[in-house]
């Protein structure tokens, strides 16, 4: 499910030509005892790469070029991020990586199945969004999410897929970069990628993926990073890889029993 600033829109994909899932020619096994040279080989690899890595030294602490660098969740010691009203993580730190954390967690509640159900909109933009902006917003997002654009994706007014059917918006960000930062205002792109559509049988709309970057802008208020506003643009994407599609009933049953992160830097 792609949203934008101004329409919730979605892409929908006719699912390729059936076939075995799970086809394909079986291995051949190996003789005993190529097996087990093989295991041999892998251990004495394994114990030699510890004995270096205990070795320490060097200049292992050096780090070349000006490329993003993975994170840890708080690792300056910042509190980690509790979850707020709804479920939503609040309490995010006054500072850049507070930004970059709330942006992030923005993001994938802002892309979610939970934003067409009007209750839980209604919730989402409460805590989400500044004071000032959540009835005008409210407004448009009901526009948005009517029950004609509802129908369109299968699902019922009240956001509900039909009965043996799941609907699937999930989200997951990618990377950050602060655009732009204030104590007061924060500016952070979200690259990000996403699974959306309906795991059933006779949908038109099978769940497929998508990547997009968001672009949130954030106001210090009420001791909370918050967002004034938000838009989103498609990509940057890969080349699409090779992978299988799963079932429906693969898909429906993954989402009910993978649940969700929430992200921190």
């Amino acid at each position: 499910m792609s949203l934008g600033d101004d329409t919730g829109r979605t892409r929908t994909r006719l699912p390729e030509a059936g076939g075995d899932p799970y086809g394909g020619a079986r291995r051949n096994g190996r003789s005993s005892s190529r097996s087990l040279v093989t295991v041999v080989g892998v251990v004495v690899l394994l114990i030699a790469a510890i004995a270096f890595a205990n070795r320490g030294g060097g200049d292992s602490d050096e780090e070349g070029g000006d490329s993003p660098k993975a994170a840890a969740t708080a690792p300056t010691g910042e509190k980690p991020v509790p979850a707020g009203a709804a479920g939503i993580p609040a309490g995010f730190a006054h500072d850049r990586q507070g930004a970059e954390s709330a942006a992030a967690n923005y993001a994938v509640t802002l892309v979610s199945a939970d934003i067409l159900k009007p209750d839980r909109r209604a919730e989402i933009v409460r805590q989400v969004f500044v004071a000032d902006k959540q009835t005008s917003l409210a407004d448009r997002f009901d526009k948005a999410y009517s029950k004609e654009f509802l129908s369109t994706i299968g699902l019922d007014e009240n956001g509900n897929a039909a009965p043996g059917e799941t609907y699937v918006s999930r989200t997951m960000p990618i990377g950050t970069k602060v655009t732009g930062y204030s104590d007061a205002e924060a500016s952070v792109d979200v690259w990000c990628s996403g699974v959306f559509g309906t795991a059933g049988e006779k949908t038109t709309s099978p769940v497929t993926s998508d990547w997009f970057t968001m672009t949130l802008q954030l106001r210090w208020a009420d001791g909370d990073w918050k967002v004034d506003s938000f838009a989103q643009k498609d990509g940057p994407a890969p080349v699409p890889g090779d992978d299988k599609a799963s079932t429906a009933e693969e898909m429906a049953k993954a989402v009910q029993e993978y649940g969700g992160f929430t992200y921190a830097r």
